[in-house]
């Protein structure tokens, strides 16, 4: 992902997410040198992700596949990319945070190994206040 890609992210940020993230939020991770990449099928471009590593320790921030390309196989394709890469770097270990009521990114995560190791409360807004986090783990 580059600064340039940000407009074509921000194009679908809002359609998959109730509360998407902001241009802000992709430039700084740009910024802060995040793992930040857009995956594509031929020329167009179909999903894109953000993750931050810290000394052995990768954390996934954002996973997003747009709509159309969904149910393909693109999110574990990009998940396996993104967790390879984080693996080269010297991550042995990967954490997310995702909604207990986002079962088909539930179910992509626990088909790669992922596991519930905790739960944050409140973590997540959501229209009638908030949704608490499923914390994972996944050895890489």
């Amino acid at each position: 992902m580059r600064s340039e890609d940000i407009a074509w992210v921000m194009c679908h940020e809002p359609q998959l997410y109730p509360y998407p993230w902001t241009a802000g939020n992709f430039a700084d991770s740009l910024s802060a040198g995040y793992l930040c990449r857009i995956v594509c099928q031929g020329d167009a471009p179909v999903g894109y992700a953000v993750m931050m590593l810290i000394l052995d320790e990768a954390h996934l921030l954002n996973i997003s596949v747009i709509a159309n390309a969904q149910r393909q196989g693109v999110g574990h394709m990009l998940l396996t990319l993104m967790c390879d890469e984080a693996r080269a770097l010297g991550a042995t270990q990967c954490f997310l945070e995702v909604r207990p009521s986002n079962a088909a990114a539930l179910a992509l995560y626990e088909r790669f190994g992922f596991v519930g190791i905790a739960r944050r409360r409140g973590y997540y807004p959501a229209p009638d206040g908030r949704e608490d986090a499923i914390v994972m783990r996944a050895a890489l």
